[in-house]
């Protein structure tokens, strides 16, 4: 049983709810998933959104294990954070490499991805996301683990019904697509790292993620340098 301290649960989502929208919509996405990591001590978080024709694309996760379990889904269009967009609702697995909901999943998933848990992230009524956590051993989830998920995806819902109304609904899809198409540009980081340094995929993303956060620079800008960079090796 994941150990939740009401106070700080309380005290993480009014300084969430307080953020001034001068970080910008993504930014204060990209804190949301970091705080449910940190402070509900799971294994990893993520975020995925929404494209204009209803397909899922991960915008966050904190590292390469939700990496691939974003991506997993996505590329199969099946797995417990589909299903809970899909079914408006939450879902959860205590071992999803087994679980015979989604068969194929655990040949793409990294080995320490075991118990995932999913809830909608909604504008009204309409699920726009999912906002996942994962376990890296089997996990049985209760009702304050799925509760806690809640209160943070209704954080996150907060945000963008507050981007919404600040400013024109076109320019915060603007700002949702451009951090979606960045993540091309990670990945092609993280490959071009992983040739260059002999990397682990895991290590690369932690790399690039650890030197954005030192040097206060988002991740997609650091990456999009590091690319640039090596074109300039190849020439």
């Amino acid at each position: 049983m994941t150990h939740i301290d009401p106070e700080a649960l309380v005290a993480s989502l009014r300084r969430l709810q307080t953020t001034s929208s001068t970080t910008g919509i993504v930014h204060q996405l990209e804190r949301a998933v970091d705080v449910v990591n940190s402070l509900f001590g799971y294994a990893g978080a993520g975020l995925m959104f929404a494209e204009e024709g209803k397909d899922l694309r991960y915008l966050v996760a904190t590292d390469e294990r939700g990496r691939s379990l974003e991506g997993a889904q996505l590329h199969l269009g099946q797995g417990p954070c589909v299903s809970a967009y899909e079914e408006n609702s939450a879902v959860t697995s205590s071992d999803v490499r087994v679980d015979p909901r989604w068969p194929k999943l655990a040949d793409r998933l990294h080995p320490e991805v075991r118990a995932v848990a999913g809830v909608p992230v909604r504008l009204g009524d309409e699920p726009v996301g999912t906002l996942n956590v994962y376990q890296a051993r089997f996990y049985e989830w209760d009702e304050s683990d799925v509760q806690a998920l809640y209160g943070y995806a209704d954080v996150i819902e907060q945000l963008l019904t507050v981007a919404m109304a600040a400013e024109e609904k076109s320019a915060l899809a603007d700002q949702l697509q451009y951090a979606l198409d960045y993540r091309v540009v990670i990945e092609r980081a993280i490959g071009y790292l992983m040739g260059k340094h002999d990397l682990t995929a895991t290590q690369a993303f932690t790399g690039l993620r650890k030197q954005a956060r030192d040097t206060r620079r988002r991740v997609a800008d650091l990456a999009a340098e590091v690319l640039g960079e090596g074109a300039g090796e190849i020439r």
